[in-house]
């Protein structure tokens, strides 16, 4: 039996059939809750490992849900939901949710954003807080000399892109929207400081493929919304 515990927040009763079957068939632990209150006490009393969040929930809208979890929890929430526009990706992602999957979607889509999920707070329980260095794949990060190597080759990064390094491998896995990232690196996030995100963040992917001998790719781009550091 899977360790993990999953909670599933949906009311639509096929989605949620199609889910805990999925969950139940790959050996995972799951508690269902068909509306926000609901979730929100299953989250405060049984504390699952991630939670499944369907927005439109009949009593309190999902982003609701999500915002007054984060005043109490940093439990991963994964948002599934049959709004698929960038700006309630945005919306949700903003709000603290970890990722977002579309509705409707593949079993495989779905196991694969759970391995994902799993992987990083693997990492977290398994990380020092007085760590110096991160390794993901053929990269390391060396906090206190400030300096990146892949294969032990050194990467000359510029300042920022250093930083968005940095930003991006302590959320690793997670999606960072463009409103998050220029927020943590400038203080800010018009127009123009996405643009400069972009063009930074294009430099900081050149560089790092180029000095990847396997073909390793460290960053994901998720159009018109942020971008993730794959755990590898």
């Amino acid at each position: 039996m899977n360790k993990t515990t999953i909670l599933v927040v949906e009311d639509d009763i096929a989605v949620r059939n199609l889910i805990t079957t999925t969950l139940d068939t790959h050996d995972y632990r799951y508690i269902r809750a068909e509306n926000g209150q609901n979730a929100l006490q299953a989250i405060s009393s049984k504390k699952p490992d991630i939670v499944l969040l369907d927005l439109g929930l009949p009593d309190i809208d999902g982003i609701d849900v999500i915002k007054r979890v984060r005043n109490w929890s940093e439990v991963p929430i994964i948002v599934i939901s049959a709004r698929c526009e960038d700006t309630d990706k945005i919306d949700a992602l903003d709000s603290g949710a970890d990722d977002y999957l579309t509705k409707p979607f593949s079993v495989e889509e779905l196991l694969a954003r759970l391995r994902v999920t799993q992987r990083r707070l693997a990492s977290l329980k398994n990380s020092d807080p007085e760590d110096s260095e991160f390794r993901n794949g053929e990269m390391k990060i060396d906090y206190a000399a400030g300096s990146v190597f892949i294969n032990s080759e050194e990467i000359h990064l510029t300042p920022i892109e250093y930083k968005l390094l940095c930003l991006l491998a302590k959320n690793s896995g997670k999606v960072l929207t463009h409103t998050f990232i220029t927020n943590s690196i400038w203080g800010s996030s018009f127009d123009s400081d996405v643009a400069s995100l972009r063009v930074f963040m294009a430099t900081l992917r050149k560089k790092l493929d180029k000095s990847s001998k396997s073909g390793q790719q460290y960053i994901q781009t998720h159009v018109g919304v942020g971008y993730r550091m794959n755990k590898l």
